[in-house]
This record gives C-alpha cells, structure tokens and sequence, in this order.
C-alpha cells in the first residue's frame, strides 16, 4: 500500500541521479516519488560547475528556482542570472540550455511532464 505521507531528504535521495529526486525513475511504482507528472531536482554546485554540453527536452517544461548562490542559465538568445534568493527561469519544451554555477549555490529545478528519454545532448545554438 502506498503511503500518504513521506519525509526524506532531497539531497541524500537525489545523489546517485544528479539531485533528480522525484519522477517516473523512482521505484518501486508505489512510491509517491515515482511519477509521471513532474520530475525534482535539488541541485548543489560548487562555483565553476556547469554543463558541458547544450540539452534540450523534447516534451517537458522546465523551472529553476535559485535557493542560495549564484547561478548562470544559457539559451539560444539570452544568458538569465539568477542572484536573489527566490529568482528563477522557466523555459518551454524545445529550448536549448547549458548552465554555469557563478558561485557555490543551490538551486531546485521541476520538470513536467516526467517522460523517459526526454532530455537529449544537442550541438550549441552559438
């Protein structure tokens, strides 16, 4: 049986999957973790951390919310700081991104849908 209410950890839970913590990954099926809606991420950085390489999902929306620190999102047409606690960016399906950690920080991103496979390596838009 599924149980109503859960408390953990984010950041212990989402260290073997790169701080994702909640979606379709999560198993067993009956954990209220495991879905399809929506995918979580506490994401810890060092300064100087970033994504090496542009992705792009296919179908799901993306948010990231900086918690602390400061933090560099990259599109096609703009560069967004996020430097206040509270700042963030959301971006639609078919955006392509790369991120920079300008200082150490924490930042919780969502994800929806939760769908496999979604979230692919392109070629630099620049």
């Amino acid at each position: 049986m599924q149980p109503k209410v859960i408390f953990g950890n984010a950041a212990s839970e989402g260290a073997n999957r790169w701080g994702w913590f909640m979606g379709y990954f999560i198993t067993p099926d009956d954990d209220p973790r495991s879905t399809t809606a929506l995918e979580m991420k506490w994401g810890v950085h060092k300064a100087g951390d970033c994504r090496t390489e542009w992705g792009v999902n296919d179908t799901a929306a993306t948010l990231s919310i900086l918690i602390n620190g400061q933090f560099c999102l990259q599109f096609e047409d703009r560069e967004m700081i996020l430097s206040r606690e509270g700042d963030y960016v959301l971006w639609c399906a078919g955006v392509p991104h790369c991120w920079v950690a300008q200082s150490d920080c924490t930042i919780l991103t969502v994800r929806w849908p939760s769908t496999p496979g979604d979230s692919v390596a392109v070629r630099s838009p620049q």
